[in-house]
């Protein structure tokens, strides 16, 4: 590692509605206000390029779907990025502009296979402006499921930096112990956590994460109304069930023994920022460190299978 210490920044945004140039530029305005204060490392929300779609149905029910619905669909398909692609080049761009590493939640186009489906995806880019890797979301929750593909193993990225080794799950990925411990054997140090999730709740589970892992965590999230949304929204009646405030958003920063260094910010946008000791994450694992001494190989073993699975060919 450079230094011990590292200033990180979790950036708290309120979506561009299927407006993802919008949303693009407003990650790289938002990466050099975090850069400005110091951050070295800058994580953006679950799905902030191209939308965490909440409220929304698409016109869904068992049995049936509506041509409104689909109609808004393909707006929610083209406001999807390729990866890697122009809106990645941008954020590269940003990346290096502001000399930070920069994580930024988008939905990813599958551009390799059928085209026809979305990725709830983890981009990585680092201070060159070089796209390091991404992680595909493995299991999209409930109703995401209508909407997003699933990843697979090939995606679950750890990228070795001069900060420590950063890599992550997202939102409800991180309720699944067996893909955290994964992380932790790729020897995770900065576990990043963007998520939709804005219960007081989650608070534990980014908590627990860092006592488990012995890690620093970043949790990051959206601050969304519904006016938010375009006055154009074909499906818009979907929403008039939903209240007004659709995320507080929450997001917040861990240290590995569970202490809160930063947040959580509820009810507004803003950056949630904090200056990481990277000394103790050595000094947790005195007395617990989940893949060494208090781990038991003899008794469980975790195998992971990281090759791409492909729907067709070899």
């Amino acid at each position: 590692m450079e230094a011990d210490r590292v200033r990180v920044a979790a950036v708290q945004a309120s979506p561009m509605f299927f407006d993802t140039p919008a949303a693009v530029e407003r990650v790289c305005a938002k990466t050099a206000e975090a850069a400005g204060q110091g951050a070295r490392l800058v994580l953006f929300p679950e799905a902030y390029v191209g939308g965490y779609p909440w409220g929304l149905a698409f016109g869904t029910a068992v049995g049936g779907r509506s041509d409104a619905g689909r109609r808004t669909w393909e707006r929610y398909w083209r406001s999807a990025v390729d990866v890697p692609g122009p809106e990645t080049a941008r954020l590269g761009q940003a990346a290096r502009e502001a000399a930070v590493h920069l994580c930024v939640g988008v939905i990813e186009r599958d551009s390799t296979y059928s085209g026809g489906t979305l990725f709830c995806t983890l981009l990585y880019f680092g201070p060159d402006g070089e796209l390091l890797g991404k992680h595909r979301k493995l299991k999209p929750t409930a109703a995401e499921r209508l909407i997003w593909g699933e990843g697979d193993g090939s995606t679950l990225t750890v990228v070795d930096t001069p900060m420590g080794r950063v890599g992550g799950l997202i939102c409800w990925e991180n309720y699944m112990p067996l893909a955290r411990m994964a992380m932790y054997g790729k020897g995770v140090e900065i576990y990043l956590a963007p998520t939709a999730d804005a219960r007081g709740r989650w608070q534990a589970t980014l908590q627990h994460i860092a006592l488990e892992g012995r890690c620093f965590v970043l949790g990051c999230n959206q601050y969304v109304t519904r006016d938010m949304y375009p006055a154009d929204l074909e499906i818009a009646a979907e929403l008039e069930a939903w209240p007004e405030t659709l995320c507080r958003g929450g997001s917040s920063i861990y240290g590995p023994l569970g202490e809160c260094l930063a947040g959580p910010l509820w009810d507004q946008e803003g950056v949630v920022a904090a200056d990481l000791d990277l000394s103790a994450i050595a000094r947790s694992k005195f007395d617990f460190d989940v893949t060494g001494h208090y781990a038991r190989p003899d008794v469980f073993r975790l195998e992971v299978d990281e090759e791409p699975r492909r729907p067709v060919g070899g």
